[in-house]
């Protein structure tokens, strides 16, 4: 643990930003929220604290910018809804302050607040009657919370129709169920705890999906092993299961969660974890395919910059020494706006460019080309359970490369260069 850590203590100062559901969270148990346009915060864990400060510089461009640590407490409105606030740090000065919040307005301006909290109290001015009632409405709030993760966990694949003529990406914020249901059970928790606990540190982290309009987040779950050295026996055989069951396995990789704009039919896809799990390899392929596609055809300007990008990635994380990135995900985002497209006459000089398979393709599925270049980001994300020779306190120090999340790589290298190769790239 690094001592900057250790050196930290808490003071709420009065400017206070309000946290916000992070919408596009596709994957993940933790709860991710949004601190503004640019920057998104998350529980601090002391080892991916220390992952961030003590990162190798080339490894910088394929994780996101760390930013710093911040308080953060949950409070009530006079509705008694539970918000989360981010506060600097005392000694921090400038955690907060040198974060850009042109973008957000401190809590002052988005809620009124009461000067005293609504505990709930069995006093004179309380009646018996009302405590009861008040508990017996926490216990159904808590049992319906329960029932719609239930219904989220067999609602493995959904789909909603969208206003073309509408803001797609303002749409977006109101159907992703995985992020909802991340930020609730977060409040919930934090409530629960109230008594013994109220404030946290949670970390901020650069929001990777801010320069795209509609994002279109994939969720893989890297490595043959998730677990990490200081799981207990339980944990660790339960991870082990998983990664039987699936194709972490077999590739070294799964779904673990995954957005999609379609343009072409007006449609947005989810897929959690679930759904992931049950994948055979073939059926990983046909996600990765689904990813890519966009309703009407498949989006290959985007698999080049992909496997250049993996391609590095991999070339960078076989050079480090006695890393493991257990149970980290890797992100793969890009835009899901429809871009400007020429369509290709059969006489015109374009369909030169393509195979003579592509242009025999019935139903036009490949009579579009988008003009410009479309840029996609690869990120490794999730560094909750990684371990390395530089973090003393580990009682396990590992030889080498991370010879699982590397499998993992070269495994979606190899599919996504077949997708590539079978759509005439």
């Amino acid at each position: 643990m690094s001592p900057a850590f250790r050196a930290m203590d808490v003071e709420p100062r009065d400017k206070g930003i309000l946290l916000e559901p992070f919408v596009h969270q596709v994957g993940g148990h933790s709860c991710v929220l949004r601190f503004n346009e640019t920057t998104l915060c998350k529980p601090l864990v002391p080892r991916e604290h220390q992952f961030y400060e003590t990162l190798p510089a080339e490894m910088r461009k394929f994780t996101p910018q760390y930013k710093g640590v911040v308080s953060v407490s949950f409070e009530e409105d006079e509705d008694r809804n539970l918000c989360l606030i981010a506060y600097p740090l005392k000694g921090d000065h400038g955690t907060v302050d040198s974060v850009d919040n042109s973008d957000c307005e401190p809590k002052s301006k988005l809620l009124r607040w009461t000067n005293k909290k609504h505990h709930v109290l069995e006093t004179d001015k309380t009646s018996k009657e009302w405590v009861r009632q008040h508990r017996k409405e926490e216990k159904v709030k808590s049992h319906k919370l329960e029932e719609e993760f239930e219904w989220l966990k067999k609602s493995e694949v959904l789909y909603y129709s969208v206003e073309k003529k509408g803001n797609v990406s303002s749409q977006l914020k109101h159907y992703n169920p995985w992020s909802m249901k991340c930020h609730q059970q977060q409040l919930q928790r934090m409530k629960e705890n109230a008594k013994h606990r109220n404030q946290y540190k949670f970390i901020l982290l650069e929001n990777l999906t801010s320069r795209y309009e509609v994002p279109c987040v994939l969720d893989l779950k890297m490595g043959t092993r998730q677990h990490g050295d200081d799981a207990s026996e339980e944990k660790a055989a339960n991870q082990i299961r998983k990664c039987q069951q699936s194709t972490s396995a077999v590739i070294g990789v799964r779904v673990c969660g995954m957005q999609v704009y379609q343009a072409g039919s007006g449609q947005l896809m989810f897929m959690n974890k679930y759904h992931g799990r049950k994948l055979s390899v073939q059926g990983f392929k046909e996600a990765l395919f689904q990813f890519f596609h966009n309703g009407r055809y498949l989006r290959r300007e985007l698999l080049g910059p992909v496997l250049r990008k993996l391609t590095e990635l991999k070339g960078v994380l076989e050079r480090q020494e006695s890393y493991r990135f257990y149970s980290s995900s890797l992100l793969i985002i890009y835009d899901g706006k429809e871009r400007p497209e020429v369509v290709l006459d059969s006489d015109a000089e374009d369909l030169e460019d393509l195979s003579e398979e592509s242009a025999d393709e019935s139903a036009g599925a490949y009579a579009y080309k988008p003009i410009g270049t479309s840029s996609v980001d690869v990120r490794m994300i999730d560094f909750a359970h990684t371990t390395c020779r530089l973090y003393g306190e580990d009682s396990v120090v590992h030889e080498g490369q991370d010879a699982g999340y590397i499998f993992g790589l070269q495994s979606l290298i190899d599919i996504v260069t077949e997708i590539s190769e079978e759509s005439g790239e």
